[in-house]
């Protein structure tokens, strides 16, 4: 099923065939622009752009489909970990204004030293106290 929407947003556009799994409220595409190898979306149908106005139904969809991207993933590419993100407002560097949870499979030596995970956003505060 092809999802449209009246505007530019790129999400409410896509092509059928660019959607490796669906439900009633969101679908899973890969990212066109990957940060790894598998570097997956999980994007809410209905065109908003924040997690904080979805509905608990909205939500499950989108956890529920992760899961299963997940385990595709899994079976397919054998990542050793996952980077889960969500840019939520321009100020966190959402680029595209319809809400989308990124899944990124991560490998063994892909980064030199992977601690700190997520917090690399702010580099001066990536490395912190071990313990």
């Amino acid at each position: 099923m092809t999802i449209t929407t009246p505007g530019p947003c790129r999400f409410c556009n896509l092509p059928e065939q660019r959607i490796l799994l669906e439900d009633k409220y969101a679908y899973v595409v890969r990212d066109s622009f990957p940060v790894s190898p598998g570097h997956t979306l999980i994007i809410l149908r209905r065109h908003l752009g924040t997690l904080f106005e979805t509905t608990k139904e909205e939500r499950l969809s989108m956890f529920e489909l992760m899961d299963q991207a997940k385990r595709m993933l899994d079976a397919e590419l054998h990542p050793d970990a996952y980077n889960i993100g969500l840019n939520d407002g321009a100020a966190a560097g959402q680029t595209i204004p319809h809400l989308h949870w990124h899944l990124m499979p991560r490998y063994k030596g892909d980064r030199s030293d992977p601690q700190g995970g997520v917090r690399w956003i702010f580099p001066d505060k990536a490395r912190y106290k071990r313990p």
